[in-house]
C-alpha cells in the first residue's frame, strides 16, 4: 500500500544526491500502486528508461495505467527538446508514427519497457492518448501524475524530467502530495486529477488529439508477447545490472535494492500460484485478465479483517465475482472450498449457480422451492463429508432467505457452520428481518461476507447495527465501491438523465388537496416527519400515494418517450420499464413512507403493469414486449431473449430490483417514483452495466409533483415532501452527463417551492 509500505520523506520532497532519490519515488510507487495516471511532456527512450524499474511488478499487482503523451510533429518541436536534454539522448526521441523503425534502436531497458507496454495493451490494462499542441508549435513540458492503490492516492508535480540524466546525474527534484496529509494535499491531488481528466477526456482546447489505434497495433506487433513471469525475470536482471554500476550514488542503489526485493517477492508468489493452477483442472478465475483492482483490494481488506466483511458495492460492479474470488483464494490456499450462499429470490439461486460454475466450483446444492430433493442432497453431502480425509470435500450450498428462515432448513444448514465454511449473504440488508438475523447470530460461521449496493435498512437502526456487528463492520464497511467511482473507472457506463415533471389533472388535484389538508394536521414540523404509528395517517398516505401512481398524465408522457426513442433508433431494443404496483382504478397502496404494501383484490380492476405493457404494444406492430414478474415461469429464457434483442422491452414492478442481471439494457423508464433509496439506486445500477456495443445509458424519470396552494395549511408540509423527492432526483442528476437538463426541467418546481436541487 502507498501509505503503509513506503517510508516517506517528512517534507514529501525528493531530490537527487539525497537519501530521497526521485528514482526511488517512482520504483516504490509503481511497486505499491494499482492505478497510475501519467502525463508526459514528450515520449523518449530516456523517459521510458526510468519507468522500467518496478514496472513489471506494477503489472503483476494488477496495475492499470492511463498515459498522455505528446506527439513530436515538427523540426521546431525537436529543437525545443534538444535545448532541454543532454545531446546523448537526442536520438532517443521517439517518432510515434514509425514504431517499426524504432524497434531496432531500443536499448535493452527500453525494450523491456515496451514489452511491458505491449503486455498492457494486449491485456486491456492501458489507455493511451496522444496529443499535439493545437498551433503545431512548441511542446507541452507537463510532467505530473497520480498513483492510487484503491484507498490512498499520491500525486507528483515538478521540474524533474523522465530521463536517466535528470533523475541520477542532474540536480532535479519533485514534490509528492499524499492523500492522508490533509485537505490541502487532497486539493492538490484533485487539481492534478482534474487536469489529467480534462485532457484525457478530450476536453482540452489547447491541444489536438492523435488517433492512437495504429500505435497500439504496431507496438503489439513489434515486440514479443511475453508471459508476465518472463517480464518479472527481465526486470530483476535489469535492476541487478544497474546495481553493479560503480558510478551510481549509494542512495540510488538503495532505492534499486528495494525495487529488486519487491520483484523477487512477486516472482515467488506468481510461481506458487501458477503451480497450483497447473496442477488442478478445477476452480479458476473465469476471466483471463484476472480480478479487477478493486476486487483484489476487497479480498485483501476482508482477509485483514479476520475473514469477515460487509462489501458496499454499487449495483453492476461485480459483487458476486468479488465474493467468489474470496472463495477461490481460500481454495488456492487450502486446496478445497466450502460455501453457504443466501440470496433473496429463486431467480438469484439460479444466477449464483451459473456464476459458481464459471469459477469451476461444482458439487452445488440448491435449497429452495424449486428443488424438492434438497434434503436428500444435503444428507448425501453430510455422509460423504464424514468419510472424507482431512475435511477436504468441496461444495457450495445456495439457498433463499425464505428457505433458511424455516426451522427444518435452518437446523440442517447450520450443522455446516462447524466446518471452515464461507457464508456469503447476497443483498445482505435482507438479513435484518427478525426471521433471519436471530437464526444466524451465535452460529459459528468463521468466514463471512455480506454483499449489498445499499446495506442500510430504511427506518431500522437496530437491524443495521446488528448486521454490521455480524459481519465485523462496526467501524465502517470492509470495502466500499461507489457508483461514482465505478462510472469514473469505466466499470459502469455513463448515462443521460431526463426527469419529466408530471402534473395532476383537476380532479386528481382536488382530491390530493383534501388529503393534504388532513395530513398537515398530523405533520410534526419540528421533526419534519409524520407519526407512522397512526392508522388514520397510514390510510391517508396510501390514498395520497395512490393518486400519484395513477396520475393520468403519466401515460401521455410515457407514450411521448416511446415515440421519441422510436424516431431516434427505429426500435425499442434493450428497454426496461418500471411500472407502479397495483391495480386500476382504485386498489393500489404503496410503501414510500415506510408502510407495507396493501393491494385490494378487485376482479373488475386492471393491473397497471397491463396498461403500460399494452401502451408499448400500441407504439408499433413490430415491438416485442413481455412482463417480468414473480409469476413469470420462463424468466431465464426471457432474459436471454432480451439480451439478444429478440425481445425489445421488459416491464416490471419490483422483480428487477435485487440482483437480477439484465444484460445489455440501454434505456430505462421509471414510471413509479420510490422514496426507498435502495430501490432507485439498484434500478439505476441495473441500467448502467457495461457492454461492448453500448456507449452509454439513458434514464427517463416520471416525477409527479403537485402544486399545492402557497396559502394553504399544507404548503409547508408539501414543500418538505418535495424536498425529499428531490434527493433522489439530485442523486441521479449529479452523476449524469447532462446535469444542466435537470436544473432546467425542474426550474418551475424549484421556483414554486423556493427550493434548490444543490
Amino acid at each position: 500500500m502507498l501509505k503503509g509500505d513506503i517510508i516517506w520523506p517528512p517534507s514529501r520532497r525528493y531530490k537527487t544526491r539525497t537519501p530521497w532519490e526521485p528514482v526511488g519515488f517512482f520504483s516504490e510507487c509503481l511497486c505499491n500502486a494499482l492505478r497510475f495516471d501519467l502525463m508526459l511532456g514528450f515520449f523518449s527512450s530516456s523517459a521510458i528508461s526510468i519507468l522500467a524499474d518496478g514496472f513489471a511488478t506494477f503489472l503483476h499487482n494488477g496495475g492499470r495505467m492511463r498515459l498522455i503523451i505528446n506527439d513530436i510533429l515538427t523540426d521546431a518541436d525537436k529543437e525545443a527538446i534538444k535545448k532541454g536534454e543532454d545531446n546523448s539522448f537526442i536520438e532517443g526521441v521517439f517518432d510515434l508514427s514509425d514504431i517499426e523503425s524504432l524497434r531496432d534502436t531500443l536499448s535493452e531497458r527500453d525494450r523491456h519497457f515496451f514489452e511491458c507496454l505491449a503486455w498492457l495493451i494486449r491485456n486491456n490494462k492501458i489507455d493511451i492518448k496522444i496529443i499535439a499542441p493545437l498551433s503545431g508549435e512548441g511542446i507541452a513540458h507537463t510532467k505530473c501524475g497520480v498513483f492510487s492503490d484503491g484507498l490512498s492516492k499520491v500525486a507528483f508535480d515538478g521540474s524533474v524530467n523522465f530521463s536517466r540524466t535528470a533523475l541520477i546525474e542532474n540536480k532535479e527534484s519533485l514534490t509528492a502530495s499524499c492523500s492522508w496529509d490533509g485537505e490541502i494535499e487532497v486539493a492538490k491531488i484533485k487539481d492534478i486529477e482534474n487536469e489529467f481528466t480534462k485532457t484525457f477526456g478530450g476536453d482540452d482546447p489547447s491541444v489536438r488529439y492523435i488517433d492512437p489505434s495504429a500505435v497500439r497495433t504496431r507496438i503489439t506487433d513489434s515486440f514479443k508477447d511475453k508471459e508476465l513471469v518472463e517480464l518479472l525475470d527481465d526486470e530483476a536482471n535489469l535492476i541487478e545490472n544497474q546495481r553493479k554500476d560503480k558510478d551510481l550514488p549509494v542512495s540510488v542503489k538503495m532505492a534499486l535494492e528495494k525495487a529488486k526485493d519487491k520483484v523477487q517477492r512477486a516472482i515467488s508468489k506468481y510461481r506458487v500460484i501458477s503451480e497450483v493452477e497447473v496442477k488442478t483442472d478445477g476452480p479458476h478465475f473465469p476471466y483471463p485478465s484476472g480480478p479487477r483492482d478493486y476486487q483484489k483490494l476487497a479480498f485483501e481488506n476482508w482477509k485483514a479483517n479476520g475473514q469477515k466483511g460487509l462489501f458496499a458495492m454499487a449495483t453492476g460492479t461485480g459483487k458476486t465475482i468479488t465474493s467468489l474470488n474470496c472463495l477461490y483464494e481460500i481454495y488456492k490456499h487450502s486446496g478445497y472450498y466450502k460455501a453457504l450462499i443466501l440470496v433473496p429470490t429463486v431467480t438469484l439461486v439460479e444466477q449464483w449457480e451459473q456464476e459458481c460454475k464459471k469459477f469451476g466450483f461444482d458439487n452445488i446444492i440448491k435449497v429452495c422451492s424449486r428443488n424438492r430433493s434438497w434434503k436428500n442432497d444435503i444428507d448425501r453431502l453430510k455422509a460423504t463429508e464424514a468419510v472424507s480425509a482431512k475435511n477436504s470435500l468441496s461444495y457450495v450450498i445456495i439457498g433463499t432467505y425464505a428457505s433458511y428462515g424455516k426451522d427444518d432448513v435452518h437446523q440442517e444448514l447450520n450443522e455446516f457452520s462447524k466446518r471452515q465454511l464461507l457464508l456469503i449473504a447476497d443483498e445482505a440488508h435482507n438479513m435484518g428481518a427478525p426471521t433471519i438475523l436471530h437464526k444466524l447470530i451465535g452460529i459459528p460461521y468463521l468466514r463471512r461476507i455480506g454483499l449489498s449496493a445499499t446495506p442500510e435498512r430504511q427506518f431500522d437502526d437496530t437491524g443495521n447495527r446488528r448486521i454490521r456487528q455480524f459481519f465485523g463492520a462496526e467501524e465502517g464497511y470492509t470495502y466500499e465501491y461507489s457508483m461514482e467511482e465505478a462510472i469514473r473507472n469505466g466499470v459502469l457506463c455513463e448515462y443521460y438523465y431526463y426527469p419529466h415533471i408530471v402534473r395532476l389533472n383537476d380532479a386528481e388535484m382536488e382530491e390530493y388537496a383534501k388529503i393534504s389538508t388532513r395530513l398537515a394536521k398530523m405533520y410534526n414540523f419540528s421533526k419534519g416527519a409524520f407519526d407512522k404509528d397512526n392508522d388514520i395517517l397510514t390510510m391517508l398516505l396510501l390514498k395520497r400515494k395512490r393518486i400519484i401512481h395513477k396520475a393520468s398524465n403519466k401515460m401521455g408522457v410515457f407514450k411521448g418517450i416511446l415515440q421519441d426513442r422510436l424516431a431516434e433508433k427505429g426500435d425499442l431494443k434493450y428497454t426496461l420499464v418500471y411500472v407502479p404496483e397495483g391495480n386500476f382504478p382504485d386498489t393500489y397502496a404503496a410503501d414510500t413512507y415506510g408502510t407495507h404494501d396493501v393491494i385490494k383484490d378487485d376482479p373488475e380492476s386492471q393491473h397497471l403493469i397491463d396498461e403500460y405493457t399494452q401502451a408499448i404494444r400500441d407504439a408499433g406492430e413490430r415491438i416485442t414486449v413481455k412482463q417480468f414478474t414473480s409469476q413469470s415461469s420462463d424468466r431465464e429464457q426471457t432474459l436471454k431473449d432480451f439480451a439478444s434483442g429478440q425481445l425489445q422491452v421488459l416491464t416490471s414492478m419490483k422483480c428487477l430490483d435485487e440482483g437480477v442481471d439484465v444484460p445489455r439494457s440501454e434505456l430505462a423508464i421509471f414510471c413509479a417514483s420510490t422514496g426507498n433509496p435502495r430501490q432507485f439506486i439498484q434500478r439505476r445500477g441495473r441500467i448502467l452495466r457495461t457492454h461492448k456495443d453500448k456507449e452509454f445509458a439513458t434514464i427517463h424519470d416520471l416525477i409527479v409533483i403537485p402544486e399545492v396552494n402557497p396559502e394553504s395549511d399544507s404548503y409547508r408540509m408539501e414543500k418538505n415532501l418535495v424536498r425529499t423527492e428531490l434527493v433522489r432526483v439530485k442523486n441521479f442528476a449529479m452523476l449524469s452527463r447532462n446535469v444542466d437538463f435537470t436544473v432546467e426541467a425542474l426550474d418551475e418546481v424549484l421556483d414554486y417551492y423556493k427550493l434548490s436541487i444543490f
